[in-house]
């Protein structure tokens, strides 16, 4: 059950993120909560890969680096959703920043039932 409140709520994110962000368009309610699966897998198996394979540069850069990978997620979710687009960077920058804000303050509280 949990699951699916946290799917709809991310899903909900990224309604609003899509409606907030010029550059970033989700054409459905099922492309969003797609959008939300494919990121969290995204997250979750890829993510690890490339911050583990950037190291020195994440050093080098004192994290800033971390930024570019988040934003090559987002638009690698772009590419495989139909339905999601990202048009450039910043978009996919301020998508990200926003999907996390929105997600620390609404999860954090589902979480604690």
């Amino acid at each position: 059950m949990r699951l699916l409140i946290n799917l709809i709520i991310n899903g909900l994110a990224v309604m609003l993120c899509a409606y907030l962000i010029p550059g970033i368009e989700v054409n459905s309610f099922f492309s969003a909560i797609l959008v939300a699966i494919v990121l969290s897998i995204l997250n979750t198996f890829i993510k690890p890969i490339l911050v583990l394979l950037t190291i020195p540069i994440t050093i080098i850069t004192l994290g800033i680096f971390l930024l570019f990978i988040n934003v090559a997620i987002i638009k690698l979710a772009g590419i495989l959703i139909p339905g999601f687009e990202v048009n450039g960077f910043w978009p996919a920058l301020f998508f990200s920043f926003l999907l996390s804000f929105i997600g620390w303050l609404f999860m954090d509280k589902s979480n604690k039932n």
